[in-house]
């Protein structure tokens, strides 16, 4: 794919050393609306858990024609919280091919519901740091 081509939105890679990926510039508004409209599921795995860790993680981060909920370049990890909207034939569909596109560019995609930031807090934390190779000893307090 041509960087210049008019008919396509980005390359897979823009620097293959730092992984930093090319995005659509039209999702760049909707991205800065997203994170400041944070769900409150989003918002407690953000500043409860998330913004402690010892790594950068970027919210509402667009890779690609995608806006993911937060990104971790240094793991290439996308964790996505997901409504009950997801749960909608079309929206799973949606996510299918989403979670491939991002895979194919060699990104994890961990998804989480709503119910189980609710419910299982400890335990969503537990699997994302298992993802990420990080002790929990390692989070900043």
């Amino acid at each position: 794919m041509d960087e210049e081509s008019p008919t396509s939105d980005y390359k897979k890679y823009t620097d293959y050393k730092t992984m930093k990926y090319n995005y659509n510039k039209s999702l760049v508004h909707n991205a800065q609306l997203l994170r400041k409209g944070m769900t409150p599921e989003e918002k407690h795995l953000w500043y409860d858990f998330l913004k402690k860790l010892p790594l950068t993680v970027n919210r509402q981060k667009n890779i690609g024609n995608y806006i993911v909920d937060f990104y971790i370049s240094g793991r290439q990890v996308v964790i996505e919280i997901d409504g009950s909207q997801h749960g909608e034939p079309e929206h799973r569909q949606a996510d299918i091919e989403r979670d491939r596109d991002l895979t194919l560019l060699g990104i994890t995609v961990l998804r989480y519901t709503n119910k189980d930031i609710n419910c299982r807090f400890n335990t969503v934390c537990e699997d994302i740091l298992k993802h990420l190779r990080i002790e929990p000893s390692d989070i900043n307090t």
